[in-house]
C-alpha cells in the first residue's frame, strides 16, 4: 500500500471519529433512563431476523434495553436515539485482504448477518444507526431506512450490501454522515452495490461527510457533481473506485467551498484537471490518482494554500514541468506525481520552490516512473521533514548530493532503476531514522566505508541489487561493529570481501538475507548461522566460493554455484522439515537423492543441477507434495523416471537431462502440468510420446535431443501452440515432418505473452530456468534470456520426405536444423519469410533443385550450411548472403556454381555477372557490340577535337606558328 494512500486511510478514520463524537454529543447521550416498551418490542423482533454466530447480541435480554450492548437512550425522554451494531473485531494485520486464515475466520464468526427487519421504523427518534463491518451476504440496503427522520448518522460500510442503493435516502434531511463504502473485509464477497443517479443526494442539504467508494457509478449522468454541488455543509466526498467516467470540467458556481477532503482517485475519467478545483480554498486532501488526467498541472495549485495531502499519481499522462508552485504550498506534507509524462524532466525547481517555505511540511515525496531525468540537485537538503523519499523508476543519474545528510527525519529512500552511476557521500551517514533503503539496478560506482554506516542505528531492510558489470563495494574494517540490527540484507554484485564480515555476523535478527556474487570465499560461520537458523526464512547464498557442508533447519535455501560439498542428509526431512525451496545447484555434492525427500511437504522447488549425485531418482514422490520445478539435470543418475513422478500434479518444469537415464518416458508424466521438459543426453528410448500435445497441451520448451528415441513425430505435438524450443537432435525419429508444423502459433505470430506470464512467476527472483541450446554451429548456454529462444532442431535423425512448405509460416524462427537426415525435394520457395532466422541448417541431406533466391532476404542469418545434397544451379546474392563468403556452406553440391564457390556458372568466364539462360547470353553479346562501337566512335570524336584544338591555336597566336615551322625547317 502507498504511503499517501495509507496517510488518506488514517484522516479518513480520524475524521469519522470526529463527526461520530460530534453527532453523539449533541443529544447529551446516556444510559440511565428506562427504555419505551413499545421500542424494546421492535428490538427484540430486530434481533429475531438476524444471525449472530459469536452472541454479540446476548445482553439483548430484560426489560431495560438502554443498558443493552450498541443501544444509546435520551437521558430526558428514554427514547432509543442511537443503534451502533459495529463490528468490534480487532484485526491483527492492517488492510483488507492482508488478513491471514485465523484473522478471516475469527471475522466471520464475529459478523453480524440475516436481514435488516423494518421493526425498527418505531425507532422515531433514532439518529444514529451503525451495522457497519458485518456481512449481510448481498442483500440490499432496506429503503425504510429512508424513513429515519430524524437520522444523523448512517455507516453501512464494509457489510456486504448489494443491489440499489434507494434514492429513498435522499428523504434524510437531516443527515450529517453517509458511508456505504461497498466492499467487506474478507474480500470474498463478489457483491455489487451500484446507483444509477446521484441527483437523490442533493436533497441532503445537512449533509457533511459522503463516502460512496466502490458503488459502481458507470450509468450515472454527466454532470453528476451538479447534485455534490448543492451540498453546502459537504466536508469530505469519497468516491474512490466508483467506475466514473466524466468530471465537469467547469461548473457556474462552486457551492461546497467547505469541502477538505476530495477523493475520486481510481476511475476511469479523461480530462484535464479542472480549474474549479482552486476554489476550493479549505481543500486539506486532494487524491487524483489512477484516472486518465491529462496536460500539465495548472498554476492555480497555488491557491490551495491548506493542502496537506496532494495525490496525482498512476495518470500516465500528466506531463509539463513540475511547478516550482508545488513547493510554496507550505503546508503540504504527502506528495505523489509517480507513473505520470514528466518526459525529461527535472526536479531541480520543486526544490528550489520549498526554499520559500522556511518550515516545510513535507513528510512524503514519491516521483517513482515519472520519466524524470538529470541530477539530484543540491537543494534536496531543504526537505528537513522528509520521512519517505521514492525516486524509483526514473532516469536521474550522477551521485547522491551531500546534501542529503540534512534529511534528518528521512525513514525511506528508493533510488532504484535508475542511471546513478556515481557515488554515495559520507553525509550519507547522518540519516540516524533511516530504516528502508533500496538501491537497485544502478550503475553504482562507489565505496561504502564506517562513515557511511556509522549512524544507521535504525537500518533494518536494505536491498541493493545490482548487475554484473557494476562496481558497489563494501570497504569495512574487519572487526567492525555496526549500530544497526538488520532484518533483511539483500545484495547481488556487489563486493563484501572474500570472508564473512564482522558487521554481518552480529546481525542476529535477519529473516532474509541475499548475498548473491559478493566474493565471499570462506565458510559460513556456525555461530552466526545458529542464531539466525531459527527465523531465516529465505536465504540465497548463490554464485559465490563458500565451502563447507550443507547448513540445516532452513526454509528457503538458494545456495545453488559454490562449494558445498558431501552427501545429502538421509534425514533431510527431519532437519528441514518447513523446506519450501532447496536449491542447490553447481556444487560438489556427491551420493544419492536421500527418499525422504518424499516426505516434506511443503517442497516447491528442487534444484540439485550440476552436481555429482549419483544413484536412482526416488520413487516416492508423493501427491500432496506442490512440486512444481524439478531439476536434477547435469549429474549421474542411472535407472528409469519413475511413474510416482506423475503424481505431482503440479509439476511444472521437469529437467532431467545429461544424466545416464534409461527406459521409456512414463505415462503418467501426462498427469503433470508441464510447461517445461527437458530430457536431453540420456539413453531413454521408445516411441515419441502421442500423450504430449493431447494431454499436455502447454509445453514451450520440449528438449529429447541425444537419446535413442524411435518412431514419427506425433501429429498431436502440432497442437503445443505455446511451443517456443522443439529439441529431437540425435535421436532415431523417423517418417516425416508432420504438414501441420505450421500450427505451432507462438512460432508464427510471436504471441510469448502466455509464455512471459509463466516464466514471470519463478524467472529471476525464484528460479532461473537453463538450458543448452544448438544454435550458430555452437552450443550455448541460456537461462534468463532463454525465453525468447524460438528453435527447431530435427538433426541427426531419419527423417524422409519433404520439408513442409507450411514450415515458412514459423515467421519468428530463429534456428531450424534439419541436417543429417533423409529429406528430400527441394528448399521451400517461401525460405525469405523466416524474418527472425539466424541459423538455417540442412546439409547432409537429398535436397535437390535451385536454391530459393528469396533466401537473400534472411537479413538476420549469420549461420547457413546446404552442404552435401543435389542443390544444383547459381548461388544467389547479395544482401545478407555477402556476409557469408565461406565456400564450406555450399560444398558437396557439385551442380551448384557462382560465388562464393570456384565452380563458374555458365557464361562466366565472358561476364562473370551475366545470367545463366541462352536469351541472356544473347542479350550480353549484343551489349557487347554496343560498347565496342561506341568506343571507337568516341576514340575519332576525341582525335578530330584535338587536331582542331592545335590548329586553331597556331591560327590565333604567331608567335607559336613561326616556332613550330622554325623546328620543322632545322629537322
Amino acid at each position: 500500500m502507498k504511503i499517501s494512500s495509507l496517510f488518506l486511510f488514517l484522516v479518513s478514520l480520524t475524521h469519522f471519529e470526529t463527526i461520530k463524537f460530534s453527532i453523539a454529543s449533541e443529544d447529551g447521550v446516556t444510559n440511565t433512563s428506562t427504555c419505551i416498551e413499545t421500542e424494546r418490542e421492535a428490538l427484540f423482533v430486530f434481533k429475531q431476523g438476524l444471525t449472530d454466530p459469536s452472541d454479540r447480541l446476548s445482553s439483548w435480554t430484560g426489560n431495560d434495553c438502554c443498558q443493552w450492548s450498541g443501544i444509546q437512550c435520551n437521558d430526558m425522554s428514554g427514547h432509543v436515539i442511537r443503534l451502533d451494531l459495529r463490528n468490534p473485531f480487532l484485526f491483527t494485520s492492517f488492510g483488507f485482504a492482508s488478513m491471514e486464515q485465523n484473522d478471516n475466520t475469527a471475522y466471520k464468526r464475529s459478523c453480524l448477518g440475516g436481514e435488516l427487519n423494518s421493526s425498527l421504523l418505531e425507532l422515531k427518534y433514532l439518529d444514529y444507526l451503525d451495522p457497519s463491518l458485518n456481512d449481510f451476504k448481498g442483500i440490499p440496503i432496506p429503503e425504510f431506512i429512508g424513513m429515519f427522520q430524524n437520522l444523523k448518522y448512517l455507516n453501512l460500510s464494509f457489510a456486504s450490501f448489494a443491489g440499489e442503493v434507494p434514492p429513498h435516502l435522499g428523504n434524510l434531511s437531516n443527515l450529517n454522515y453517509l458511508d456505504v463504502y461497498a466492499d467487506s473485509y474478507d474480500r470474498l464477497g463478489f457483491y455489487e452495490l451500484r446507483s444509477e443517479s446521484l441527483q437523490w443526494i442533493s436533497r441532503l442539504s445537512s449533509l457533511r461527510y459522503l463516502n460512496m467508494g466502490q458503488v459502481q457509478l458507470n450509468n450515472i449522468e454527466k454532470d453528476w457533481l451538479q447534485a455534490i454541488n448543492m451540498l453546502p455543509s459537504l466536508v469530505e466526498l469519497h468516491l474512490h473506485s466508483c467506475g466514473l467516467q466524466s468530471l465537469s470540467i467547469s461548473l457556474p458556481f462552486v457551492n461546497f467551498t467547505s469541502l477538505s477532503v476530495l477523493d475520486i482517485s481510481w476511475n476511469s475519467i479523461i480530462s484535464s484537471i479542472p480549474n474549479w478545483l482552486f476554489n476550493l480554498t479549505s481543500l486539506r486532501t486532494l487524491d487524483l490518482s489512477e484516472n486518465s488526467f491529462r496536460g500539465t498541472i495548472p498554476g492555480d495549485i497555488v491557491n490551495l494554500i491548506s493542502l496537506e495531502v496532494l495525490d496525482l499519481s498512476d495518470n500516465g499522462e500528466i506531463e509539463g514541468p513540475i511547478l516550482r508552485n508545488l513547493g510554496n504550498l507550505c503546508k503540504l506534507q504527502f506528495l505523489s506525481l509517480s507513473g505520470n509524462n514528466f518526459s525529461g524532466g527535472k526536479i531541480d525547481e520543486l526544490f528550489s520552490g520549498s526554499l520559500d517555505c522556511p518550515n516545510n511540511s513535507l513528510v512524503s515525496l514519491d516521483l517513482r516512473g515519472s520519466q524524470l531525468g538529470g541530477e539530484l540537485p543540491d537543494t534536496l537538503g531543504v526537505l528537513k521533514k522528509l520521512q519517505l523519499l521514492q525516486l524509483s523508476e526514473n532516469s536521474f543519474w550522477g551521485s547522491i548530493p551531500p546534501s542529503i545528510g540534512n534529511l534528518s527525519s528521512l525513514q525511506q529512500l528508493d533510488l532504484s532503476w535508475n542511471e546513478m552511476n556515481g557515488t554515495i557521500p559520507e553525509s550519507f551517514g547522518k540519516l540516524s531514522m533511516l530504516s528502508e533503503l533500496y538501491l537497485n539496478e544502478n550503475p553504482w560506482d562507489c565505496v561504502i566505508t564506517e562513515v557511511h554506516l556509522m549512524n544507521l542505528t535504525r537500518l533494518e531492510n536494505v536491498m541493493i541489487m545490482l548487475d554484473k558489470n557494476t562496481s558497489f563495494i563494501f570497504n569495512v574494517t574487519c572487526e567492525w561493529i555496526p549500530p544497526f540490527r538488520l532484518k533483511s540484507l539483500q545484495l547481488e554484485n556487489c563486493l563484501v570481501g572474500s570472508r564473512f564480515p564482522k558487521w554481518l555476523q552480529v546481525q542476529s535478527e535477519l529473516t532474509t538475507v541475499i548475498l548473491k556474487n559478493v566474493g565471499i570465499e570462506d565458510t559460513i560461520p556456525e555461530e552466526w548461522f545458529s542464531k539466525i537458523s531459527a527465523q531465516l526464512t529465505y536465504l540465497d547464498l548463490s554464485y559465490n566460493q563458500i565451502k563447507g557442508k550443507l547448513p540445516n533447519k532452513l526454509k528457503y535455501p538458494k545456495i545453488q554455484s559454490n562449494l558445498f560439498y558431501g552427501p545429502l542428509p538421509a534425514n533431510i526431512a527431519e532437519l528441514m522439515p518447513q523446506l519450501v525451496y532447496l536449491f542447490l545447484s553447481e556444487n560438489r555434492l556427491n551420493g544419492t537423492i536421500p527418499s525422504s525427500i518424499c516426505t516434506i511437504k511443503n517442497l516447491e522447488g528442487l534444484s540439485l543441477r550440476t552436481n555429482q549425485l549419483s544413484g536412482e531418482l526416488p520413487k516416492c514422490w508423493n501427491e500432496s507434495q506442490p512440486l512444481w520445478v524439478v531439476d536434477l539435470a547435469k549429474n549421474n543418475l542411472t535407472g528409469v523416471i519413475p511413474s510416482s513422478m506423475g503424481v505431482l500434479a503440479s509439476l511444472n518444469v521437469l529437467l532431467l537431462s545429461d544424466n545416464d537415464l534409461e527406459g521409456e518416458i512414463p505415462p503418467s508424466l501426462q498427469n503433470c502440468s508441464l510447461v517445461s521438459l527437458d530430457l536431453g543426453g540420456n539413453r531413454l528410448s521408445g516411441k515419441l510420446p502421442s500423450w504430449i500435445g493431447n494431454s499436455v497441451t502447454s509445453l514451450w520448451m520440449l528438449r529429447l535431443r541425444s537419446n535413442s528415441f524411435s518412431g514419427s513425430i506425433p501429429r498431436e505435438w502440432c497442437n503445443l501452440q505455446v511451443l517456443h524450443i522443439l529439441d529431437l537432435a540425435d535421436n532415431n525419429v523417423s517418417g516425416v515432418i508432420p504438414t501441420c508444423i505450421g500450427n505451432l502459433t507462438t512460432l508464427a505470430y510471436d504471441n510469448n505473452s502466455r509464455v512471459s506470464a509463466l516464466f514471470s512467476l519463478y524467472h529471476r527472483y525464484i528460479y532461473d530456468e537453463q538450458a543448452t541450446i544448438v544454435t550458430k554451429g555452437r552450443e550455448l548456454e541460456y537461462s534468463r534470456t532463454l525465453v525468447y529462444v524460438n528453435v527447431i532442431d530435427l538433426s541427426g535423425n531419419k527423417l524422409t520426405g519433404e520439408i513442409p512448405e507450411d514450415i515458412t509460416s514459423l515467421l519468428v524462427l530463429g534456428t531450424l536444423n534439419l541436417s543429417r537426415n533423409h529429406l528430400t525435394g527441394s528448399i521451400p520457395e517461401k525460405i525469405g519469410e523466416f524474418r527472425w532466422l539466424e541459423t538455417l541448417d540442412l546439409s547432409h541431406n537429398n535436397l535437390s533443385g535451385p536454391i530459393p533466391q528469396s533466401i537473400s532476404s534472411l537479413t538476420s542469418l549469420s549461420h547457413l550450411n546446404l552442404s552435401n545434397n543435389n542443390l544444383s544451379g547459381r548461388i544467389p546474392g547479395g544482401n545478407q548472403l555477402q556476409t557469408l563468403p565461406d565456400p564450406s556452406i555450399y560444398g558437396g553440391n557439385p551442380l551448384l556454381c557462382g560465388d562464393p564457390l570456384p565452380t563458374k556458372c555458365p557464361g562466366d568466364d565472358d561476364a562473370p555477372n551475366s545470367p545463366t539462360t541462352g536469351e541472356g547470353l544473347e542479350d550480353n553479346d549484343t551489349g557487347k557490340g554496343d560498347e565496342m562501337l561506341w568506343f571507337f566512335v568516341s576514340m575519332g570524336l576525341g582525335f578530330v577535337v584535338g587536331l582542331c584544338g592545335v590548329c586553331c591555336t597556331l591560327w590565333i597566336k604567331d608567335s607559336w606558328r613561326k616556332v613550330l615551322f622554325q623546328f620543322l625547317g632545322m629537322v
